[in-house]
């Protein structure tokens, strides 16, 4: 979104970084990626409807130069209900110790309940090799969120 584009701009005004950063408000299962070396996903493809996953990821990869790479980072789901369970109730606490109500927690939740689609780990480590990613591995997960590195 734009307000976000905005915020990230302090950011990116405030840093001394030598690193050109581009900033693009666009759909992202409709955007062409070209001569990319780094990408990130951040909880963005859970909101993207699950068919047009892959080929919003195949264009990532496409657009990609060799040995690029991309982070994503998701919510996960699993297929065992009690772990689920205990790491959403663990997640809840965890918000209820940063300040959140219950209240707020249970209207977040609803809000997201048919928008935010979870998938499990598996899920998408297979999908980014189907994509063509080479090189794929979890590489860190707190609660029921992780993050991936895929390598071109």
């Amino acid at each position: 979104s734009q307000a976000m584009l905005d915020r990230s701009a302090d950011y990116l005004d405030a840093e001394d970084s030598p690193i050109p950063v581009e900033t693009i408000c666009a759909d992202i299962t409709e955007l062409t990626i070209k001569h990319c070396c780094f990408a990130v996903l951040n909880f963005t493809l859970q909101f993207i409807e699950p068919d047009k996953r892959l080929t919003t990821l195949q264009s990532i990869y496409d657009g990609m130069l060799p040995g690029g790479a991309l982070v994503l980072s998701e919510k996960l789901s699993f297929n065992d209900r009690q772990q689920e369970n205990l790491l959403i109730e663990h997640h809840h606490d965890f918000k209820r110790a940063n300040g959140y109500s219950d209240l707020e927690i249970s209207q977040k939740r609803q809000a997201l309940e048919r928008v935010l689609l979870p998938e499990t780990g598996q899920q998408h480590i297979d999908r980014l090799k189907i994509a063509g990613f080479t090189q794929v591995s979890q590489w860190f997960q707190s609660f029921n969120f992780a993050s991936f590195i895929a390598i071109k």
